[in-house]
């Protein structure tokens, strides 16, 4: 009995030991977002960003002596997927996480990620909540929804002089998050003259668009993703209204345009920070992406700087310690594609432009800036 018991330890003892041989020599970065589904190609778009960040370090050796190993992380823009991905991501003792993409999955997530003290750099989630709650490991590279809701509303008010303005949203924490700030900051200026929610994944959005072109508004303002937005604006020129539409940077995409259609996307309104194209800093970024994926994706370079980021406030810190990486996260100033970073104390950046596009010949232009 008692050999046996010493042959167990044995065992065990060995086979931690082989764990710990095996991952010695890497350092563990998990990245989340809608890899798979409707909203794949955002997840795609910020996935390839982090791979050619990741690439780059490991080329030059890695950081802190070690080669980096990205577990890549399909949440499906679902929150439940999104909390077991983060359990996941826990259990395989990553040393930071970029993502998710969704506010929705990105909130919670974060309660995982916070008990478990990693670090979370979102590229892309932008309700307010998200850095609200005091979670110190808990940051994003964009900005927020309070931010492009307020440039959105004076867009409208001042620029347009729009006075009856119909608001719609996908239910959704961002998408909702979104609308409220928009309808928040038009306040009296104009007219709200409707204001509801349809479901994310819904195909026909006929009998809600007739209901609001009875009431004639003269601007409708979409929060929510691609998906749904491009149905909206085609479904709206099906049934004969010609109202222009306004939303936000989770519909600026190319599959926006594709959905809705070149034609009936003409003249739609978004809110997203400046042309990355027209940032010197970005160019040897876009060069690179081009060469290896194509076109970038709106969240492709936030995705790039937000693991740069996490890995140089890794390198700063001279260990993969979870805690020390935090600290650096806020303590440091950082040098991205868009220039240089840095985070408050809520873990929001300090500066956060956005900038109103518009659709023109296909494509989506800067237009306008507060």
């Amino acid at each position: 009995m008692y050999r046996k018991i010493l042959l167990a330890l044995f065992v065990s003892i060995f086979l931690a030991s082989s764990v710990f041989a095996k991952d010695a020599g890497v350092i563990k970065v998990g990245v989340a977002g809608p890899m798979t589904g409707p909203q794949a190609k955002m997840g795609m778009d910020f996935r390839n960003g982090v791979v050619l960040a990741v690439e780059e370090w490991n080329a030059q050796g890695g950081v802190l002596g070690k080669k980096i190993e990205l577990i890549i992380g399909d949440d499906q823009a679902d929150p439940k997927q999104a909390v077991s991905i983060a359990n996941k991501f826990v259990n395989q003792e990553v040393s930071g996480v970029i993502g998710h993409f969704n506010s929705s999955c990105s909130i919670p997530a974060s309660d995982i990620y916070n008990r478990a003290g990693i670090p979370m750099i979102t590229p892309a989630s932008t309700n307010p909540q998200l850095t609200e709650r005091g979670y110190r490991g808990i940051f994003r590279v964009c900005g927020r929804d309070d931010q492009q809701g307020k440039v959105a509303a004076q867009f409208v008010v001042s620029k347009l002089k729009i006075k009856k303005v119909a608001v719609i949203h996908d239910k959704t924490t961002y998408g909702q998050g979104l609308a409220d700030e928009f309808k928040k900051f038009i306040g009296t200026n104009a007219q709200v003259v409707h204001y509801g929610g349809i479901i994310q994944g819904d195909k026909d959005f006929k009998t809600v668009l007739t209901v609001i072109k009875n009431k004639q508004p003269e601007l409708i303002f979409f929060g929510g993703i691609y998906p749904e937005g491009g149905l909206l604006v085609k479904q709206a020129r099906e049934i004969g209204l010609k109202t222009p539409f306004m939303s936000g940077d989770g519909v600026i995409d190319p599959k926006f345009i594709e959905i809705a259609g070149s034609g009936n996307a003409e003249g739609t309104y978004l809110t997203f920070s400046p042309d990355p194209k027209n940032v010197p800093t970005a160019k040897s970024f876009i060069e690179k992406y081009q060469k290896k994926y194509g076109e970038i994706g709106p969240y492709s370079v936030y995705a790039y700087d937000a693991t740069n980021i996490l890995l140089t406030a890794m390198k700063n810190a001279g260990r993969a310690d979870s805690k020390a990486i935090i600290e650096k996260l806020h303590s440091g100033e950082f040098i991205g594609a868009f220039g240089k970073i840095k985070f408050d104390q809520k873990g929001d950046v300090t500066a956060a432009p956005y900038v109103v596009w518009i659709t023109k010949g296909g494509k989506f232009v800067e237009y306008w800036k507060p």
